[in-house]
């Protein structure tokens, strides 16, 4: 086993990472509503957007600490204690998302009759589904399926990760891809979802062995190298999407049909037409567009939903960066990048003492910050049409963020911290 137990004193960079995230989730979660937010700060099915990197950020966190505390707890209170004590906090963590994803009412009217006509499996079917899993739920399950080797060296949680994402891959080919496209749609990875969120998570706690514990500073080179590998293989898996192109003389008859034949794995056709152009040298039509750069076929309407048009000229498939489905593509690219960003802020507030006191507020309340925000949104957009102008956008944000700030500061000013 491999263990950490450093003194209990607060990493700033990690304070600083998780605020930036809190406040970049303020930031998406509140303008995405609005038709006039700019486009990548909405989510998006067949790209990877600025958006799309705030929930990875938490789980790559989550991996860090999860590490960190897990190890000192150990130390503490021995082995089956803190296996026990953890097992409590994150069975707990996944209660308050029960309470806190509300569901949605299952019929109309909504009365008693109706509950009974439905039966328990499908009126649960839903949120199980769709609305429960979401942050929270998935933070509280990815950590339950980490635990058993969160104590494990390096390569064995390294192992175990690829094992995951490998999962992912073949229950996706079975059904799960299909599936989790099927009325009520997932979100966020759905019901199997942790499989994926592994890998920002574990990543986390490669960092947390990096930088915790030494007696010099990390080798934060080497950090920033292993981060730029992950993106470029995150990218490189996402280029199989252009398997999935719909050649030109077939894009009026399959203009009808959203998800592709064979998502996962291609058919000997649609591989064969890949390999001519990787023999012809044509790149164009091998490369996937970068992150952050939407396809070219992809386009938004005026209310937020996307456009035929994301699905005529390439079908939807498991390779694409998408936080919908989890992809192992999104998750890999999603996770270097996160490393990178981390490596930034520890260059900033642990070498050259940088520190904004607005992330550290953020980042050390973020369970509380994450459960506020999402009230003081609603009562804020209570007076916020979608179709708002973009000026009227800003100020509201500008207000909703100052409230929930104003809120978590004072309970840091009475030093008082929830965490589960």
């Amino acid at each position: 086993m491999s263990d950490i137990n450093p003194p209990r004193k607060r990493i700033a960079s990690l304070d600083q990472f998780r605020g930036y995230t809190v406040a970049g989730m303020f930031l998406v979660n509140f303008v995405g509503y609005f038709a006039a937010a700019p486009f990548l700060f909405k989510h998006h099915l067949t790209f990877n957007s600025y958006a799309d990197t705030i929930m990875p950020h938490f789980f790559f966190a989550v991996g860090f600490s999860f590490r960190l505390s897990f190890g000192r707890r150990v130390h503490q209170q021995g082995t089956t204690k803190a296996y026990l004590h953890m097992i409590k906090r994150l069975l707990g963590l996944a209660l308050v998302s029960f309470v806190v994803y509300r569901v949605s009412p299952q019929a109309d009217p909504w009365q008693w009759d109706a509950l009974l006509a439905k039966g328990p499996a499908e009126v649960l079917y839903q949120p199980f589904k769709q609305e429960w899993f979401q942050t929270l739920l998935h933070i509280a399950v990815t950590s339950l399926w980490i635990l058993p080797v969160i104590r494990a060296k390096a390569m064995v949680r390294v192992l175990y990760m690829i094992a995951s994402a490998l999962l992912h891959i073949g229950l996706s080919y079975w059904f799960y891809f299909d599936w989790i496209h099927t009325l009520p749609e997932a979100i966020d990875g759905g019901p199997l979802g942790f499989l994926t969120w592994t890998i920002p998570t574990m990543l986390g706690t490669l960092a947390c062995d990096a930088v915790v514990g030494r007696e010099r500073r990390p080798r934060l080179a080497l950090m920033m190298l292993w981060a730029v590998l992950l993106m470029g293989l995150g990218y490189g898996m996402s280029c199989l999407t252009r398997i999935y192109d719909v050649p030109a003389d077939q894009v009026e008859a399959l203009s009808d049909i959203r998800e592709a034949e064979h998502p996962v794995f291609p058919s000997s056709e649609q591989f064969g037409r890949w390999k001519d152009n990787l023999t012809a040298g044509n790149w164009s039509e091998l490369l996937a567009e970068p992150p952050f750069v939407p396809p070219p076929h992809s386009r938004e309407v005026v209310d937020g939903n996307v456009s035929n048009e994301s699905f005529k000229s390439r079908k939807w498939n498991y390779w694409q960066m998408g936080q919908c489905i989890g992809a192992t593509s999104y998750q890999t690219f999603s996770a270097g990048f996160s490393l990178a960003v981390y490596v930034a802020f520890y260059i900033l507030a642990d070498v050259w003492n940088l520190r904004l006191d607005l992330f550290r507020t953020l980042g050390t309340n973020a369970l509380v910050g994450y459960v506020l925000h999402g009230m003081v949104d609603g009562a804020v957009k209570a007076f916020m049409p979608p179709d708002s102008p973009a000026w009227y956008m800003w100020a509201g944000f500008a207000f909703y963020f100052w409230i929930t700030w104003l809120i978590l500061r004072s309970l840091e000013k009475q030093n008082i911290y929830i965490k589960l």
